[in-house]
Parts: structure tokens; C-alpha cells; sequence
């Protein structure tokens, strides 16, 4: 017999195997509920303990697991596997402690908290239920997948899935070929004068962009119109400059009335 050491201080018989402390139920269901609890007794004769599921081999820390009125403990998917295999009819004295062959069912006159525990999780399965005195519940049975037939699809053994990766460089230059930077070799190429203007029509004629505003033709037929003018003035200035030189009216040595030499 011992104190437990929990705020209730209940005297017990209860031993904790992983932690050596005195518990009672309360502290065996909300503290120690994965730990191999049995009487202090049992563990002055033997302190070594199996902290593996006896129906698995598989560490009771690993999965949820259920405590029984004997204090075998048992992962709770393994327990029920293993009971849901017995037949319908079977009596609740029949499914039994795998470990101690003492009664799953807790008695109906059995009140606490390992009991009242157990109880709740026997009633989540129609197997307990049943032994219980419970009405079944409806278990909804996910229905199997059907097979696929390997006649439909073709041999993808021979189908090879690698494919030669083409690197987009964000960096390409998709725009019209008129808006093309120059080139580092004639970068510092001295430009015309009115290169300005041929690549500006160029740019206009080789981008598929909206058609031109009102305003915007106005503006070029304005611009093209003044060059054509200038251009008209040059050309009517050297034209007349030329003739000039070639009228003999115009040279002074060819006028009676101009006298050159001395007088």
C-alpha cells in the first residue's frame, strides 16, 4: 500500500513499472495512460516490465491503447482486430484478456475511472456494443476499388519519359526587328543626321502595334511636310545659285557699262 502522490492522496496499491510512483485510477487515466501500472505488490517480486504490445510486439507508446479492469494494456486497433474476428454469437464471457484471460467486458456493478474508460471505448464498436446492451450502430463499409485492367494501357515499360528540356531565356528579345538595340560593334558608329527619322518609320512600320490616332497621323504629316518644304528651299536655293552663276547678264565684265581697269 501507498500514498498517492496526485492532490486527491489516496491510499493505493497501484505501482507505475516506468515512473516507480504510487497511483491511483484517476492519475492512471489522465497521467500514466500508457505506462505498465499493476500492484506494488508484483513489483517487489519481479520490478522488469515489457513496455511492448503483447498482440504486436510494437511499443505501447506508438499507438492509442486501452486499459483493461485487469490493467493489461493493449494497443486499442490490436485489441479489436482481435475480437472483432470471434463470431457474432459469441457470449461476452467469451472474449477474454489476451494477456490473463480475465474478462474484457468490465462488470456492470464495477464503478471507476478505468471502468468507466473502458466502457466508453467498447461503445464505439458494435462487437462491445452487443456485450454491452447497447443497440448496434451503422458502420459505414468504404466500398473496395475495382481492379484496373492492364489491357486498357499500353506498355509503359518501353515508353521513355525523358524529353530534351528547351530553356526559356527571359532575356530573348521578341519585339519587331525595327526596335532592335545596335550591336557592340557599332555602338560608337557615328550615325546620320536623319537616322533618327528612318528608324523611327521603320519602328512604325515593322510593329504590329494599334493603328495611329487622329492626332498622331496629324502630327507625322505635319512633320513630313515640313521636311519636305526645307528640302524643296535647299534644293530651289541651289538650283537658282547655279543659274545665276551661268547667266551672262549677271557677269560684270560682260556689261558695257562696267569699265574694269585703269582709268
Amino acid at each position: 500500500m501507498g500514498l498517492c502522490k496526485c492532490p486527491k492522496r489516496k491510499v493505493t496499491n497501484l505501482f507505475c513499472f516506468e515512473h516507480r510512483v504510487n497511483v491511483c485510477e484517476h492519475c492512471l487515466v489522465a497521467n500514466h495512460a500508457k505506462c505498465i501500472v499493476q500492484s506494488y505488490l508484483q513489483w517487489l517480486q519481479d520490478s522488469d516490465y515489457n513496455p511492448n504490445c503483447r498482440l504486436c510486439n510494437i511499443p505501447l507508446a506508438a499507438r492509442e491503447t486501452t486499459r483493461l479492469v485487469c490493467y493489461d494494456l493493449f494497443h486499442w486497433a490490436c485489441l479489436n482486430e482481435r475480437a472483432a474476428q470471434l463470431p457474432q454469437n459469441t457470449a461476452p464471457a467469451g472474449y477474454q484478456c489476451p494477456s490473463c484471460s480475465g474478462p474484457i467486458f468490465p462488470p456492470t456493478n464495477l464503478a471507476g475511472p478505468v471502468a468507466s474508460a473502458l466502457r466508453e471505448k467498447l461503445a464505439t464498436v458494435n462487437w462491445a456494443r452487443a456485450g454491452l446492451g447497447l443497440p448496434l450502430i451503422d458502420e459505414v463499409v468504404s466500398p473496395e476499388p475495382e481492379p484496373l485492367n492492364t489491357s486498357d494501357f499500353s506498355d509503359w515499360s518501353s515508353f521513355n519519359a525523358s524529353a530534351p528540356r528547351k530553356v526559356y531565356d527571359t532575356r530573348d528579345d521578341d519585339r519587331a526587328p525595327g526596335l532592335h538595340g545596335d550591336c557592340d560593334d557599332d555602338k560608337y558608329r557615328r550615325r546620320p543626321a536623319l537616322g533618327w527619322l528612318a528608324q523611327l518609320l521603320r519602328s512604325r512600320a515593322g510593329s504590329r502595334k494599334r493603328p495611329l490616332t487622329l492626332l498622331q497621323r496629324a502630327g507625322l504629316l505635319l512633320l513630313l511636310g515640313l521636311l519636305g518644304f526645307l528640302a524643296l528651299l535647299v534644293l530651289m536655293s541651289r538650283l537658282g545659285r547655279a543659274a545665276a552663276d551661268s547667266d551672262p547678264n549677271l557677269d560684270p565684265l560682260m556689261n558695257p557699262h562696267i569699265r574694269v581697269g585703269p582709268s
